[in-house]
């Protein structure tokens, strides 16, 4: 089973790959561009077939893909009569949504797989139902039973507990009426939540039940929402883990050479990754809802930090692109604004050293954790 969650997330990230590179593919060739390949994997062909101008295949290492579009800087030679099909001859602007399409695709992937998340899997979450009443609790004086589901809190349906949680807790003690279903049949019942100290030292006003814990699915028109919401949230997190990175690498050092225990919070690469989505596959402490949520969050959020990374302004993601496409743009309006001609783009050619060493930095970084993932590998418990 563990073989099988690997092997899934291997598909995973494969695809993922190629809908990345499809976002490049379909905006350059909007935009007239030429595109000559389009390969997922790198090394020995495999398969490849011809289909206009593009060359569509598979190659033989699994790690990624490719699309070539024709012309990226001045020096690349263009088949004859094709010259101004070269991207380096587009406007800025079209560079810059082809150069970002890629990562765009992986916002909506990770969006689109949240929303089957919650809409069609469903996700734990406290759930509306009684599974015990405290004794001598506000509870138990009004005639909660185990079983009993919450329907609504002075005629409130809100489908989500923690919102109907806060009406208990800003109750100050008045009587809240309770719509519940015992049996399959629906009846009201009257309590007043009780001022109670609480084991972490603070007291709020409580009712004195514990509600059951499961999956729940929510509804398709919630689900958008609350996807949308959850998107944001991974991008954020994935944007402070970024601008964390650095700090974290003498630790990722000292774990994996030096015996420290891993950081679960720490640096991961894809075989860690990998790794939990086999480990979450084997478990034999979640359902098959469970197992299945917990890869689509997987793959998700992979999806998202990949699409915040590539756009990072270094050479050679697609945000280091941009960033001399908006560099170009810059000089023209100083140019524009001097009375001078347009300046000839960014040749990227010429920022090779840097374009070298940050690559170098990045191979070194991937190495790393790919030892670590294998001498001193995170394991979380399922």
């Amino acid at each position: 089973m563990q073989l099988v969650g690997i092997l899934a997330f291997i598909f995973a990230l494969l695809f993922s790959v190629m809908v990345h590179e499809f976002g490049h593919y379909l905006t350059a060739r909007r935009y007239g561009m030429r595109v000559s390949e389009f390969f997922v994997g790198f090394g020995k062909r495999i398969w490849s077939r011809q289909r206009g101008e593009t060359e569509f295949g598979i190659k033989a290492i699994p790690a990624g893909g490719y699309c070539r579009i024709d012309g990226m800087t001045p020096r690349d030679e263009m088949p004859e009569g094709e010259e101004s099909r070269a991207f380096y001859r587009a406007s800025s602007g079209r560079k810059l949504i082809v150069l970002g399409a890629g990562s765009f695709l992986h916002f909506v992937l990770g969006y689109l797989l949240l929303f089957v998340l919650l809409a069609g899997v469903g996700v734990n979450q406290v759930l509306p139902v009684i599974d015990s009443v405290a004794a001598n609790s506000a509870a138990a004086a009004a005639g909660f039973q185990k079983g009993d589901q919450i329907i609504a809190i002075d005629g409130d349906r809100s489908t989500d507990w923690q919102d109907q949680l806060l009406k208990i807790r800003n109750s100050e003690g008045r009587p809240l009426t309770f719509t519940i279903e015992r049996g399959g049949v629906i009846q009201d019942i009257s309590a007043a939540p009780r001022m109670t100290d609480i084991e972490d030292g603070t007291s709020r006003y409580v009712l004195g039940i514990i509600n059951e814990f499961g999956t729940k699915r929510m509804s398709p028109v919630s689900s958008v929402t609350r996807a949308a919401e959850l998107t944001w949230r991974f991008t954020s997190a994935s944007a402070t883990s970024l601008v964390q990175l650095p700090t974290k690498i003498p630790a990722l050092w000292g774990q994996t050479f030096g015996g420290e225990e891993r950081d679960q919070n720490g640096l991961v690469g894809v075989v860690g990754v990998a790794r939990v989505s086999g480990q979450a596959a084997a478990s034999g402490e979640l359902d098959l809802a469970e197992r299945l949520g917990t890869f689509i969050l997987i793959v998700a959020s992979l999806n998202i930090f990949v699409g915040l990374f590539n756009l990072l302004p270094i050479l050679p993601l697609d945000g280091g692109h941009m960033a001399v496409a908006i560099a170009d743009e810059i000089r023209a309006l100083f140019a524009k604004i001097r009375r001078k001609p347009r300046p000839a783009a960014i040749d990227v050619q010429v920022l090779t050293p840097i374009t070298a060493t940050v690559f170098v930095i990045l191979a070194a970084l991937t190495v790393l954790l790919l030892i670590a993932d294998i001498l001193n590998p995170i394991s979380l418990n399922f």
